[in-house]
Parts: structure tokens; sequence; C-alpha cells
């Protein structure tokens, strides 16, 4: 069940809306990231350079015939969404995207339009909670788990605090996923910048946003059992660059990687 809706906290997807200078959030987000930004302005880099590298892989994906995406942790729609990447290179792909906040379901299911040939549906539902994810009627009758499965999980592990079991949280996903599906995971890291770092995660779990900081041998774990995809688990920046960037690994503070369930 999607969180009842408390505009007198933050929210991380509302956050996140902020950072990337949406205008669907209210103001405890507001001053949350204010604060966040405060501590560390490359904070408002971090989400941009996320949206590139979601672009990217799912890209890559599509290219490599996956034709299925669950995004869980979507977030607030923001251009380009995961269904309208996919759907450039197939029409026919299907996307299922999960969040627990009801302005983001909100306006998914407002905003969030496939073509004709594909479909995108949306599940109210809690990565803590997986196995409700996985049996939502929702995603049964949008995915066939028979067939390859992108399973996308951009920005949203550094709010799985360790007591909670990230890493079998992962597995249960993959589990559920046969062969050929891929697994796509980025993660906020204080590896290249800890002073900065770790002072905004400081200020986000002041304001109840759960922020775990991990490194690259832990973003990695995330990996175990897969065959990671060139150049395997890097900063976000460096995974299969178009183009030049102007930012640096300590201003993106994210790591990602793409992975393949043999």
């Amino acid at each position: 069940m999607a969180e009842a809706l408390d505009t007198g906290r933050p929210h991380p997807a509302r956050v996140y809306d902020v950072l990337l200078g949406g205008k669907d959030n209210f103001a405890a987000d507001r001053a949350a990231a204010a604060e966040g930004l405060r501590v560390n302005p490359n904070a408002a880099t971090a989400p941009l350079q996320n949206r590139a590298f979601l672009r990217r892989t799912v890209q890559y994906l599509a290219g490599q015939g996956i034709r299925q995406f669950l995004d869980i942790g979507s977030g607030l729609p923001t251009s380009l969404n995961v269904h309208e990447v996919a759907q450039q290179r197939d029409p026919a792909a299907r996307v299922v995207y999960v969040d627990r906040d009801p302005i983001v379901l909100t306006h998914g299911r407002a905003l969030l339009t496939s073509t004709p040939q594909g479909m995108t549906s949306y599940v109210d539902g809690d990565l803590h909670r997986v196995g409700e994810i996985l049996e939502a009627p929702e995603l049964r009758s949008t995915l066939d788990l028979s067939e390859p499965v992108g399973v996308l999980l951009f920005a949203v592990l550094h709010f799985i605090e360790d007591s909670a079991h990230p890493y079998d949280i992962v597995s249960r996903l993959m589990d559920a996923v046969p062969r050929g599906s891929h697994l796509v995971v980025s993660h906020i890291t204080a590896d290249h910048d800890p002073v900065a770092w770790a002072k905004f995660a400081e200020v986000m779990r002041a304001q109840g946003i759960p922020t775990r900081l991990r490194s690259r041998d832990e973003v990695a774990r995330f990996f175990d059992g897969l065959e990671l995809v060139e150049p395997g688990v890097v900063p976000i920046l460096r995974w299969r660059p178009e183009e030049p960037t102007p930012f640096t690994d300590a201003q993106v503070a994210l790591y990602g990687g793409v992975a393949r369930k043999p």
C-alpha cells in the first residue's frame, strides 16, 4: 500500500524531484533538498547524471533484446522515462513502475502513457516488501516472468539500511526472473568525496530519510552470481559514456553497473 500523504515530512522521491528541478513537491521536500545542497552542492548534479545513466542502460538492454522492464523506486515522471526509452527501440516494450509515494502513483497514472503496441502499469509497492511487488496483479498482467526482464534499481538501494537485508532483496528479485534477465543498479557512494557525501547523508537521515552510502565493493555485491557487462561496476559517468562530461566522479558520486543472469 502507498504511504499516506504527509506533506509535512520529506519523501525521497519528492526530494529527488526538487533536485531535478521538478514541481511535484512540498515545502518539507524543498527544505530537505536545500539543507542537503547547503552541505554538498553536488547533490544537484548526481540526479541529473543518474537520468542520463538510466537512458544509456535502458537503451543497452533494449539493444540486447530485453522487451520487459521492472523499474522499482521509479520516482516522479521525468522525461525520458523508462518506457519512452524502451519503446523508441520497440514500441511493444512493456514496463512496470513501482513506488510507494501516493504523489508518484497519481502522477504516474496520469502522465506515463504507453504506445498502443506496448503497455505500462503501476504497482503501489515498497522494496522492503519485495514479495508483494512480485505478486502484484498489475505486474503479473503486464510482464511475462517466463521471459527475460530488465530489473531496474536506479538510486533506490541506498535507502535500504543493512538491517533490512538489501542483498537478500535483490537476490529475491533476480530469483523471480528467468535466465537472460538483466539487473541495473545505481547507488550513491562516498568513495570519492567522503566528507561532503557523509554530510549529505547525515542531513537526509536527520530528515527521516535513510541514506546508506556504500563502497564500490559493497555495490558490486548486488551483482553476485550474475555476469557483469563491461565496464563492470564503475562511476556512472564511466559507464559507456556517449560524450565527454565536465563533471567528476566526486560530483556525481554514484556507482552503476549492468549484469546478466546466466
